[in-house]
């Protein structure tokens, strides 16, 4: 073996793979840490290597993560093998030692018998050659910084939130750029905002922020607006050359180098800048890569914007913006038998505003009584649209009577829109599902209804119990309040649907 002359990393394990593959008929390979991951540095010809291993997975990661050599005399009753090749029998790993510590492993596959224990020996003297000949090297090769900004692509992939993928971007940015600071600035409804700390930021991302924060909206607008309208920048911050005056604050916080990225659109991204107080000369290659990354992050951001908003649509009703039955199925789901309440709420006289005004004014009925009832109800308490004019709220209460007052309160609300409502109140008895208290609910509801509407009514838990005598519907009725009209349905029939 030549490791003592090799002069590379890569040299010596491709040195070490070379010597072995003289003399044993197997599929070897040296795989490295790089990262987060076990990443092939050099191999013996395979009709497929793995380029990458997660650090904890196969025999290999698992050997890694312990320090220990493995010996598998049959891969198939191992279930952490990683099948390469179909005809492997049995598999050797041992680690790859620096001072002690795990920086890798060399993995032996073969197809035939072998003597493993023998072969062991020599694979465990090998790794120990070669890590002593990596530690001398200086370690494991460093990932490039294509491969940095793939491993970081993947992070804004798998970003749940919004803020998650921010906080993957501006990592990426400092770790592929190698500089110091980086900041989002992005375009809001309210005007240019940074985005939110992360993590501890140094000394000189303190100063940014806080010139940034004081000097106001103009120079951020100008930022974005500058980025977008000539694409990515950078600046040496050399003396006596003059800078856009929006630059000013970065000056003052001490920043020597720039790079100023666009990020998705003016009107909805922003502008990326990464900073550093060094004056340190960017390569095109550098700028390229952050507007790989940029756009990268910004297609992520809006892929994970539209599936949110599809969420929405998918759970809400696109006229009040209430949650419909799908979310009510689930809801109703986890009532609490003697604390759950159900509020079951009709419009009174609505198909006499969809046949005289038509369908535009029914809308706008229903989506001022939405902002409305939501407006009367308490915190946690929750409201679903389920038909036309159809409403629940879903309530936890301690008595029966608190939630005949909270529905009191829904029907006050009501008439302060120029309309009146009915309501039937039900709450929730242990030994009937959360389908028999909802229908309670609106027998109490067709009660308020025949008995001239605008008020509410309270059913028992057993359904052969005499119901409570309903609130009439001038009780506690506001001065001047609208008196409630003739119904055409006395049975108490749902009317039909506004249109939209």
């Amino acid at each position: 073996m030549r490791l003592p002359v090799a002069t590379t990393v890569r040299a010596a394990c491709q040195g070490a793979v070379n010597a072995l593959g003289e003399y044993a008929p197997a599929t070897i390979s040296v795989l490295l840490q790089v990262s987060d991951r076990l990443r092939c540095i050099a191999a013996t010809g395979s009709w497929q290597v793995f380029s990458t291993v997660p650090s904890k997975s196969g025999i290999v990661g698992r050997v890694h993560a312990s320090g220990l050599p493995a010996v598998v005399p049959s891969v198939a009753a191992d279930p952490d093998y990683l099948p390469i090749r179909p005809d492997v029998r049995s598999e050797i790993c041992v680690p790859i030692l620096s001072a002690g510590r795990p920086i890798g492993v060399l993995d032996l596959q073969w197809n035939e018998p072998a003597d493993l224990e023998q072969w062991r020996d020599v694979a465990e003297r090998i790794a120990g050659l070669l890590g002593s000949r990596i530690a001398m090297l200086g370690g494991p090769p460093a990932e490039s910084r294509s491969e940095k900004l793939l491993r970081h692509a993947a992070a804004f992939a798998a970003a749940p939130t919004e803020r998650d993928l921010t906080v993957a971007a501006l990592v990426a940015a400092r770790d592929v750029s190698g500089l110091d600071v980086a900041v989002l600035i992005a375009t809001r409804p309210d005007g240019p905002q940074l985005n939110r700390r992360t993590g501890t930021p140094s000394p000189l991302e303190t100063r940014v922020r806080a010139e940034l924060d004081s000097a106001g909206p103009a120079p951020l607008r100008q930022l974005i607006s500058h980025a977008h309208r000539y694409g990515a920048s950078y600046t040496l911050g050399e003396p006596g050359h003059p800078a856009v005056g929006a630059h000013r604050p970065l000056i003052d916080a001490g920043v020597r180098t720039l790079v100023a990225v666009p990020f998705g659109t003016p009107e909805s991204g922003g502008v990326l800048l990464v900073a550093d107080e060094e004056l340190i000369r960017p390569d095109p290659t550098t700028v390229n890569l952050m507007e790989l990354l940029a756009a990268q992050a910004w297609t992520c951001l809006d892929r994970l914007r539209t599936l949110i908003r599809l969420r929405e649509q998918a759970s809400s009703d696109p006229l009040t913006g209430l949650p419909h039955t799908g979310p009510f199925g689930r809801r109703m789901r986890r009532t609490t038998p003697g604390r759950t309440a159900l509020l079951a709420i009709d419009v009174d006289n609505f198909k006499e505003v969809n046949d005289t005004f038509g369908h535009q004014a029914g809308d706008r009925v229903l989506v001022g009584l939405a902002r409305a009832l939501e407006g009367a109800l308490r915190a946690g308490d929750e409201l679903y649209r389920t038909g036309g004019d159809e409403f629940v709220a879903v309530i936890d209460v301690a008595r029966a009577d608190e939630a005949v007052r909270i529905a009191e309160r829904l029907v006050g609300a009501a008439r302060q829109t120029g309309r009146t409502i009915s309501v039937g109140v039900a709450l929730a008895d242990g030994d009937e599902s959360p389908q028999e208290t909802l229908r309670r609910a609106d027998e109490a509801l067709y009660t308020v209804k025949r008995n001239g509407r605008d008020g509410v009514a309270l059913t028992p838990a057993t359904p052969d119990a005499p119901l409570p005598r309903q609130r009439a519907a001038g009780d506690d009725q506001e001065p001047g309040a609208k008196e409630p009209g003739g119904d055409n349905d006395p049975a108490g029939n749902k009317e039909p649907v506004s249109g939209g």
